[in-house]
């Protein structure tokens, strides 16, 4: 009952980065995908995860690595609940700024400062922990 309450909120409140997940989960239908947690995860060959609304993107590879990448990817789907329309421009953007660009590539490893450390991705490793242990 969890799981399906959480489907469909993440199809209404969230449906504006639900929607961009089906797109992107449709270009890589070829590849594996799973229910996590009420969430369709898709294990592709890229090396960082994204999460967009109900579909969470998370690296193949080494199996705690993806299970990690997993549960971060599902906090962002929590904000996504929490947040609605505004996930894109509260979490999103500020998220993707933060993992791609080369100042801020720089910035963490010149200074050493975790990935973590930055609002949005702290707050979705947080969530992942918290829900993926409730939703059990």
């Amino acid at each position: 009952m969890k799981r399906l309450i959480y489907m469909a909120i993440q199809c209404t409140w969230g449906a504006i980065q639900t929607c961009l997940g089906l797109f992107l989960f449709l270009y890589f239908r070829k590849i594996h995908h799973e229910i996590y947690y009420g969430a369709v995860c898709t294990k592709w060959n890229l090396n960082g995860g994204i999460s967009l609304g109900l579909f969470i993107f998370v690296p193949a590879g080494e199996e705690a690595w993806c299970r990690q990448m997993a549960v971060h990817e599902y906090g962002h789907t929590w904000q996504s609940i929490i947040l609605g329309p505004l996930y894109l421009i509260a979490v999103g953007i500020p998220s993707i700024i933060w993992s791609r660009s080369k100042i801020c590539i720089e910035l963490r490893r010149y200074r050493k400062i975790p990935y973590s450390a930055f609002y949005t991705e702290r707050w979705a490793d947080s969530l992942g922990t918290k829900m993926t242990a409730a939703m059990k």
